[in-house]
């Protein structure tokens, strides 16, 4: 018995699981104590560690597969575009030019609604130019400064144009013009409606026309009607040149100011491919021969730089109507002296020179310059119900 108790007492020191061996052998603080506090077996904890390590792998997975994933739609098309022709490849990626440029023209230009009527006894065409829609914009800002430039293929030289109105697509005109055309001549004419975008300093831009074989049309009845607005056409017609001059009014004093600045691309009128230009300035009152005064005359050059001012006494009551005509000549010592190109402003004006003196008369005491084209003298004296080349005396001194 007495051995007995001794070997029990002896073996029972050394067992694990009682509070004394915990407190003799385990550190506070250690990773050991810490587990030895949790009451689960070693099997299990190691089961669970194992599990937290293939979910934190899973995931690391997931993250590598989605950001990999993103590569993959350029992989497909480059394996899509080998899996055709060359041929195939480039009618999808490349097309033909003359399609592209097809495209380009043809589509937003919008369109234009006009109006016509033959009168068989006066034998008139009357042209009215409603309003159009849906044009192209031209300028920066996303719009443009349409007008419509009205003519007949017959006789370009007599052309009639709307006014211009500002930063709109969708201009209403509501403006007619009367052509002389004989009976006989309506087959073989060409009605051309050209809208064009408005530019005070650069050369005005053709936003697209409409061209109207007459013989196509029954004349028996009015016409109205809608038309898409096609490129303008590449015919070129004769260039008589281009002026740039300001113009100032001051009510108060009554002083009409133009100031000739310069002209180019003006006709070669000599013989050696150049010309003597100089400008004339008349003013017409009531219709009737006025004033005039002109500039120095620029030797062989087409081209010239005038910067020289003419003042002219014009009161206010008057302003309203007076024509002022300005006109590029040709000066030849031997020979009587050649107009090149005229144009005139004012209230009777249309198109560009409308609007040019317009905007002198919103805006007094101040300059405003802008290019024009130059016309044919014939054209300009028929509007103004003078004689070509008629010579105005000069005012007394």
């Amino acid at each position: 018995m007495a051995v007995t108790a001794r070997n029990g007492r002896s073996t029972a020191s050394p067992l694990a699981g009682s509070p004394m061996a915990i407190s003799t052998t385990a550190r506070p603080g250690s990773l050991g104590g810490w587990l030895s506090r949790i009451p689960l077996p070693k099997w299990a904890l190691i089961a669970v560690a194992v599990a937290v390590g293939v979910l934190l792998l899973l995931f690391l997975i997931c993250i590598i597969r989605c950001c990999c994933g993103k590569k993959k739609p350029r992989k497909k098309e480059r394996v899509s575009l080998h899996a055709v022709s060359s041929s195939t490849t480039a009618s999808l990626v490349q097309p033909e030019a003359e399609d592209l440029e097809h495209g380009v023209e043809q589509t937003g230009r919008g369109k234009l609604q006009y109006s016509l009527e033959y009168n068989f006894r006066a034998q008139e065409l009357k042209v009215g130019v409603k309003q159009a829609a849906e044009l192209k914009a031209m300028d920066s800002s996303g719009t443009s400064d349409p007008y419509v430039i009205t003519y007949l293929t017959s006789d370009v030289k007599k052309r009639y144009e709307t006014r211009v109105y500002r930063k709109t697509l969708n201009p209403v005109f509501n403006e007619s013009f009367t052509f002389q055309v004989p009976q006989a001549e309506v087959p073989e004419s060409t009605l051309v409606m050209r809208v064009c975008d408005f530019n005070r300093f650069a050369k005005h831009e053709v936003i697209g026309e409409v061209r109207l074989p007459l013989a196509s049309v029954s004349l028996q009845h009015v016409i109205e009607q809608w038309s898409d607005l096609a490129v303008g056409s590449k015919v070129k017609e004769e260039q008589l040149g281009e002026i740039c001059f300001s113009l100032r009014y001051v009510p108060s004093t009554g002083k009409l100011t133009v100031l000739i600045l310069e002209a180019k691309k003006l006709k070669r009128m000599d013989s050696h491919g150049l010309s003597d230009p100089f400008v004339k300035v008349h003013l017409i009152l009531n219709r009737k021969k006025w004033k005039k005064k002109r500039t120095s005359v620029k030797k062989n050059t087409l081209s010239p730089y005038f910067n020289e001012v003419l003042v002219f006494e014009v009161p206010f009551n008057h302003i309203q109507n007076v024509d002022v005509v300005i006109s590029v000549w040709d000066h030849d010592k031997v020979t009587k002296n050649e107009p090149i190109g005229k144009l005139f402003l004012g209230c009777r004006a249309t198109g560009n020179q409308l609007r040019h003196w317009s905007d002198m008369l919103s805006n007094p005491r101040r300059p405003l310059a802008q290019w024009h084209s130059l016309q044919p003298p014939d054209v300009v004296d028929k509007a103004l119900g003078l004689k070509s080349h008629l010579k105005l005396p000069l005012p007394p001194r």
